[in-house]
């Protein structure tokens, strides 16, 4: 690895091939519970609805696979089908979001109602109605920010209100899902103050049964903002408080404010507010000075609505875009308002309420449920402890104990705290009191470390909030906020030696341990945390001290975004845990917003080589990570102004480089390294100098459709590869192979011969091959490979003809594949035969359908290595026969591109390989 965990690196290839074996055997049982479940939730759904059809359950599956981890999505789906549908959410939209984002927002709710939710849509139509006022020649007046409604403006309005509010409904038609447009009947008002802002309504009463009737029907209610008197006269009311006034009612799960810029952002740092407790924070945000005007005003109102409403309720400011991630994952995307609970940090069990922590830790601590500890013992050695001046202890939590943590800290460890519990209800997990628990500990102790099992559901929590990681035995030790390795080593070796397992204060012996790493982005329930156990170790230690010091984000240069790889890139990067987008170079985009990304308002910028060099200079204090995604021939004078800027830095304070396009996939010098980690991962891990070249889509597919049978192959006949990739591997300039409408029911073959994914095949593969291999260094490997194109946007199906040196069953070849891929995470192994459709936008490959012609030698029962010469077939008969079939399927952006990026991004940094990269247990198959 790059960085200090370029430590321990030999051999951690071996290890981390080996630590996932064991997570192969229970995939089959978690496919079967993940089956079951999701059965279960789509039952949960409230009796108004009809159970969803397979096309809905399709839906609900790609949300599971794609938004979140299986897990946390699952958690969210019971919390919404759990209360009246009428009681899931209410959804402000903005008339700009239906002027200029239509398509984004039907789409999202389209999403939401076919997992069986019914949210209630209320709009507005400002920037509408501002210009038909304009159009009349109509001034709009505003007062104590309330727009003044005369007769005139009122008549316009109902008409703009009504046009917008037909729009929505028939863009969500359009999509199949059943709307109802509700532009009056709701909202009962009386004027707020006639002789000052004319007709305008204060509302007094909601009708609620208009909207429960719709819901009753199967229809989402789409709702204007306009309310009228109890003798009729109508009345314009600000959408914001008709949403807010609506919700009061309801008393909704979620309130859901959608805007354009996806939240709201610190006025200092320019950063995304991800989460605001306002009980714990309330008070110090309107304190801030750039906390004024409509910010000020809009937190004000949240306040006040939140206040009327159940403490479960909260508000979420988010863009249409990224609606479902807000409210189906942990991480979330926009900005989450909520009430929350003030927390406590004590250092005297008597000052707590012992009783609700006992009920705590009875039911989410591991070690208390499992009967290796007790709380009452537990208590008593903490006391112990701090009466004999062996250690001191804080406690921390919140007022109705849904979450605690014990935090210790002894004379001897440098100054360093232990985190030794941290323990969370669901619902201190679903209402984000985690992190604020978070917050307040590494405030009160800036150096920490604890320790999870491998085995635990939630590590990369902890990875995003860690520094650095050692894995130790069965668990894995983290650090925040400790800067000296020396201090990290002895820590490391003094736990070790303690032979601690329930937290701290107690103990038992290690086992060998397996990696489980989970890939969720933000806390699942947290168990408790323990000392580490003697046993094999290997450092994961993240990266300098100068990027992660107090939990600092790995920043990203990414060089040609324009591309489809570079937007499927801003995407992982946003869903990333500790990964941040710091530059987006497009020459054609320069000064536009870069959608599709929530941690920060980012527009593009264009980059020329001297500025990125110029950047580069700074080391780690700028940019981690430079990836080029440009087209061939085009990277060099980046490479060289940041070889050259950076000459003089120390090769820890060097950034690395990821560059996909082919200049250095043919590298010779060993400065840079094949980023095809399922084959080359070793190399990858030893890498020292921070260059990877990333494979190309076809190349990766052909890769591992052929890499395991090297050993059986004839050394005189060359393979040959067919591929078929939608027309987005064809770029964004426009060419006939790029053009939906010259692709439409067509297939077009291109490059025939001595295609540049032909020649990469052959001389990778001839890499990873050894001296008894039919194929080696002294008589490399060449392959044929002829591409085509066809109608569809993305994906890649590759059928490979293998010549084989002896006979070999399809049974045969499938046990080779899955003994060869056994615990790779982005590579499944299957009987049937994968389809494009399966394995588009997912971040997989998938290797199956394996096929050989009829033989006599297995007519014969021939085991696996005979020669079908054997048999009596001679001559070209046997030539043919002697032949593997494999088809392979891959997402030419994703794992073709984009995801393999990150993989290669996640080994040179010393992360988890697969962080921020959504996995499944099982791939999809349409095919038995």
């Amino acid at each position: 690895m790059l960085r200090a965990s370029r430590l321990l690196k030999q051999g951690a290839g071996a290890l981390a091939r080996t630590s996932r074996l064991a997570t192969a055997a229970t995939q089959h049982q978690q496919q079967q519970q993940r089956s079951s479940l999701l059965t279960n939730t789509t039952r949960q759904y409230s009796s108004y609805q009809r159970g969803p059809d397979n096309s809905e359950k399709e839906t609900i599956v790609k949300l599971l696979y794609n938004i979140g981890s299986k897990k946390e999505v699952e958690q969210y789906l019971r919390h919404f089908s759990s209360v009246e549908s009428q009681k899931f959410a209410v959804i402000k939209v903005g008339g700009a979001v239906i002027s200029d984002d239509l398509a984004t927002l039907a789409s999202a709710l389209t999403f939401l109602n076919r997992v069986g939710l019914y949210p209630i849509v209320v709009h507005g139509a400002g920037p509408q109605l501002n210009k038909r006022l304009e159009a009349a020649n109509i001034e709009a007046r505003y007062e104590d920010g309330i727009r003044i409604t005369d007769g005139r403006t009122l008549a316009i309005a109902r008409e703009v209100f009504a046009s917008e509010n037909r729009k929505l409904v028939e863009a969500l038609e359009r999509l199949g899902t059943r709307a109802r447009p509700i532009t009056g009947g709701v909202f009962v008002a009386d004027y707020l103050n006639k002789e000052k802002y004319d007709l305008v309504g204060k509302i007094t009463r909601i009708n609620r049964e208009v909207v429960e009737s719709s819901i009753r029907a199967g229809c989402l209610p789409i709702l204007t903002s306009l309310a009228e008197t109890p003798e009729g006269q109508i009345l314009n009311v600000n959408a914001d408080i008709a949403a807010g006034e609506l919700a009061r009612v309801l008393e909704p799960l979620k309130i859901v404010f959608l805007n354009e810029k996806n939240g709201l952002y610190h006025g200092t740092t320019g950063k995304r507010i991800e989460t605001i407790h306002l009980d714990e924070e309330y008070e110090g945000l309107l304190r801030e000075p750039w906390v004024r005007y409509g910010t000020k005003l809009k937190l004000k109102e949240i306040k006040e609505l939140l206040d009327t409403l159940p403490r479960s309720s909260s508000v979420a400011i988010i863009s249409a875009e990224h609606l479902h991630k807000e409210l189906f994952t942990h991480s979330g995307a926009g900005t989450l308002i909520m009430r929350g609970h003030r927390l406590f940090g004590k250092r005297d069990l008597a000052e707590i309420d012992s009783d609700r922590l006992r009920d705590l830790l009875v039911q989410f601590d591991p070690a208390v449920a499992s009967g290796a500890t007790t709380v009452a013992s537990y208590c008593q050695q903490l006391t112990e402890m701090a009466k004999s001046g062996a250690g001191e202890y804080w406690i921390y939590g919140d007022e109705p104990y849904q979450v605690a943590a014990v935090v210790i800290r002894r004379p001897n460890q440098g100054g360093v705290s232990v985190l030794d519990k941290f323990v969370a209800s669901r619902a201190a997990v679903l209402g984000n009191i985690t992190d604020n628990a978070w917050k307040l500990i590494i405030r009160d102790h800036p150096q920490l470390v604890w320790t999870v099992p491998r085995a635990d559901d939630n590590l990369s929590w902890h990875f995003e909030r860690a520094d650095g990681s050692w894995a130790v035995g069965d668990d894995i030790m983290f650090w925040h906020g400790v800067d000296d390795w020396k201090l990290v080593s002895d820590l490391i070796a003094r736990k070790s030696s303690a032979n601690t397992s329930a937290g701290v204060l107690a103990g038992s012996a290690p086992s060998a341990g397996v990696r489980a790493y989970s890939t969720m982005t933000r806390p699942q329930p947290v168990s408790v945390f323990s000392g580490p156990s003697a046993g094999a170790q290997r450092r994961t230690y993240s990266s300098s001290s100068s990027t992660s010091s107090k939990g600092a984000p790995l920043r990203v240069g990414l060089i040609g975004a324009r591309g489809f790889t570079g937007r499927e890139l801003i995407k992982l990067i946003d869903g990333h845990p500790r990964f941040e987008l710091a530059f987006v170079s497009s020459r054609e985009l320069a000064g536009k917003p870069v959608p599709g990304y929530s941690k920060t308002q980012l527009s593009h910028v264009n980059l020329s080589a001297s500025d990125v060099g110029e950047i580069a200079k700074a080391g780690h204090d700028r940019v981690d990570v430079w990836i080029l995604a440009l087209p061939n021939g085009v990277a060099a004078p980046f490479v060289s102004a940041i070889d050259d800027a950076t000459a003089q830095l120390a090769i820890a304070e060097q950034p690395v480089v990821v560059d996909l396009s082919a200049d250095y996939r043919f590298d010779v010098t060993g400065q840079w390294v094949y980023g095809l980690p399922e084959l080359h991962r070793k190399n990858l891990l030893q890498n020292n100098t921070g260059r990877i070249s990333n494979p190309g889509c076809y190349a990766t597919g052909s890769q591992l459709g052929i890499a395991p049978l090297l050993p059986y192959m004839d050394a005189t006949r060359l393979p040959s590869v067919f591929g078929v990739s939608g027309y987005s591997g064809a770029g964004t300039k426009p060419s006939p192979k790029n053009n939906p409408e010259f692709v439409r029911d067509n297939l077009i073959p291109y490059a025939p011969v001595n295609h540049i994914h032909e020649r990469e095949v052959g001389h990778s593969l001839t890499r990873i091959t050894n001296p008894s291999y039919p194929f080696n260094s002294k008589n490399p490997l060449k392959v044929q490979f002829t591409p085509h194109v066809a109608p569809f946007f993305q994906g890649i199906a590759l059928t490979l003809h293998v010549p084989l040196r002896m006979s070999m069953s399809s049974k045969d070849m499938a046990d080779v594949f899955a003994e060869f891929y056994r615990g790779e995470r982005l590579v499944h192994v299957t009987q049937a035969v994968p389809l494009v459709k399966d394995n588009a936008e997912r971040h997989y490959a998938v290797v199956g359908g394996f096929a050989v012609p009829p033989s006599l030698a297995a007519e014969n029962g021939l085991p696996l290595g005979s020669d079908s010469s054997s048999g009596g077939v001679v001559g070209s008969v046997a030539l043919a026969e002697r032949r593997a079939v494999v088809n392979v399927t891959l997402d030419n952006l994703l794992k073709g591109a984009a995801t393999q990026a990150v993989q290669n991004m996640n080994i040179a940094l010393g992360l988890d390989e697969y962080m921020g990269i959504p996995l499944v247990e099982e791939p999809v198959m349409s095919l038995d």
